[in-house]
């Protein structure tokens, strides 16, 4: 087993690595620095536009290898990503960012999870019964909300719900207030902050693993083996909870494995209702403002979210398949 995650890890790095350097040149053909200066006032020259960029490795009157080996080395050596347009230092933009997306994602993507495999197994136990089909009703109407007027519902909802209470139960902008001290003080305010969010993640989020787990787990209820177990006596229930289920539950693990990068890059609406700095309103910004570096090192972390996405979903499936572990 660890032979095999050495070896995946390793073929994993190596994608990594050809695919950013690869975004890198991508990210040259598309975006432009320069186009950041055009049009201030007082108007600068081609040379004073140059002079900004070029100790930020970002002119093109360097030639592009040498642009890339300077980018390149830089993170070999120093593990610098760079500076953007602007002077910001990505290292700091993306080691900021992470743990405020990280709040936000690893939460919604656990609560999510949790509900749509409750949910797909309840209503594939009560096939075609009132449950399964108000089950089944709910989750289409919350799969088709867009996630923008799900942000705007919830955030009207704990205005009023504020107004109501007369308190300030739950800000409604923001990852964090400015000037809180002490663990438990912290803690509330961070769960003040990211319950709204993460409701709207949710609600727009878990129907696609309800009617997966739902869909898989009829099919495993009607197998031989689960037939066979049931046939030796154990009830409906006993036989989905100790044997479909279990097969079941590998394609559900492998495709929330994989959506967690796209989550952590790809909440942008969610963060830019709630103004929360993470790393999906990081990577519109990069883009906005012609920030090569910034895109590239999205791009790179977006990689390594696959990659441990995929690992754990090996993992998962050897911790749930046996004959994997035999193999």
């Amino acid at each position: 087993m660890i032979k095999y995650l050495l070896r995946r890890i390793a073929g994993w790095v190596l994608m990594i690595v050809v695919a950013t350097n690869i975004t890198y040149f991508l990210a040259w053909l598309y975006l432009d620095p320069e186009n950041n200066y055009v049009g201030r006032r007082p108007p600068k020259t081609a040379e004073e536009i140059a002079a900004l960029l070029e100790p930020r490795n970002l002119s093109e009157s360097v030639p592009l290898l040498e642009r890339w080996w300077n980018w390149f080395s830089a993170i070999l050596f120093r593990w610098d990503w760079g500076r953007g347009p602007t002077g910001d230092f990505v290292n700091e933009q993306v080691a900021y960012r992470i743990w405020v997306s990280a709040e936000l994602v690893l939460g919604a993507t656990i609560l999510t999870t949790v509900l749509g495999i409750a949910l797909g197994v309840y209503t594939a136990s009560r096939q075609y019964k009132l449950a399964d089909r108000i089950g089944q009703a709910t989750s289409i109407i919350t799969m088709n909300i867009p996630v923008v007027v799900a942000g705007l519902a919830i955030v009207l909802l704990a205005i009023g719900f504020n107004n109501l209470v007369g308190v300030r139960v739950f800000y409604v902008t923001g990852s964090a207030s400015q000037g809180v001290e002490g663990f438990f003080p912290v803690l509330v305010d961070v769960l003040q902050h990211v319950t709204l969010p993460t409701l709207a993640l949710v609600l727009t989020g878990y129907a696609g693993i309800h009617f997966l787990q739902r869909s898989l787990l009829l099919d495993n209820i009607k197998a031989d083996y689960v037939r066979t177990a049931r046939a030796k006596g154990l009830t409906k229930q006993q036989a989905i909870r100790k044997h479909a289920l279990r097969t079941s539950l590998i394609p559900v693990t492998t495709q929330v494995a994989f959506t967690i990068p796209l989550v952590f890059t790809g909440a942008v609406l969610t963060e830019t209702i709630f103004n929360w700095n993470g790393m999906g309103k990081y990577f519109l910004n990069a883009l906005n403002n012609n920030d090569i570096h910034g895109t590239v090192a999205i791009a790179a972390f977006g990689a390594l979210m696959t990659a441990i996405g995929a690992i754990l979903a090996d993992i998962a499936v050897v911790i749930l398949d046996p004959r994997v572990r035999v193999s």
